[in-house]
């Protein structure tokens, strides 16, 4: 695993240890930000939620965005967070918080621009959080959710006026981007072909 362009391009990233973290690949992480470079209007402030190596924070902070929070809470994964932070001399730019997504959605307080969400694939519960986020003081009108999950799971997007506006499947990995964007739920869909 590692970072695809930017500032820290070609640095090589950690994986925390044993298997209940799933890294996002070198190929679905470039797909997302190609996606991302299209539509984004800004990149200032990210957030990386279910972080595990946080290599979707550390790429966002390589191709520019000025800060990145990243919400992980196994402390396994929280320090190679921070050694992969180091390693790309990104830390300055970023903070690790090791705690609970739920938990983190109550104390953070400013904006993001973009919004990583990569939770376990077959923890339905995670994906409440989906609703919670897009009610919460953490959204601004321009941001972007990105969520990662399994092509066998069709999610129901957020509410508070956020809708679909790009969902590409790469094998067993689908990426959801949501917005708000003007004219309501226009949804740019590419399923099920792998790209």
């Amino acid at each position: 695993m590692r970072v695809i362009a930017g500032t820290a391009r070609g640095h090589t990233l950690k994986a925390p240890p044993g298997a209940t973290t799933r890294p996002t690949s070198d190929y679905v992480r470039g797909a997302i930000f190609n996606l991302l470079e299209n539509i984004a209007r800004r990149w200032s402030r990210v957030l990386d939620l279910y972080a595990g190596s946080g290599a979707l924070g550390i790429e966002a902070l390589s191709r520019g965005a000025a800060w990145a929070d990243f919400v992980e809470q196994d402390p396994r994964a929280c320090r190679v967070i921070k050694e992969n932070l180091a390693a790309t001399h990104l830390g300055e730019s970023a903070a690790v918080y090791c705690t609970s997504v739920r938990r983190d959605l109550g104390f953070l307080t400013e904006s993001y621009d973009i919004i990583f969400v990569d939770p376990p694939y077959f923890d339905a519960a995670a994906y409440e959080v989906l609703t919670e986020l897009a009610g919460s003081r953490l959204v601004w009108p321009g941001t972007i959710l990105v969520v990662e999950h399994s092509s066998r799971v069709r999610l129901d997007g957020p509410d508070g006026g956020f809708c679909l506006i790009r969902e590409r499947r790469y094998g067993d990995t689908t990426v959801s981007l949501y917005g708000r964007e003007e004219g309501g739920d226009r949804a740019d869909r590419d399923l099920p072909r792998d790209l």
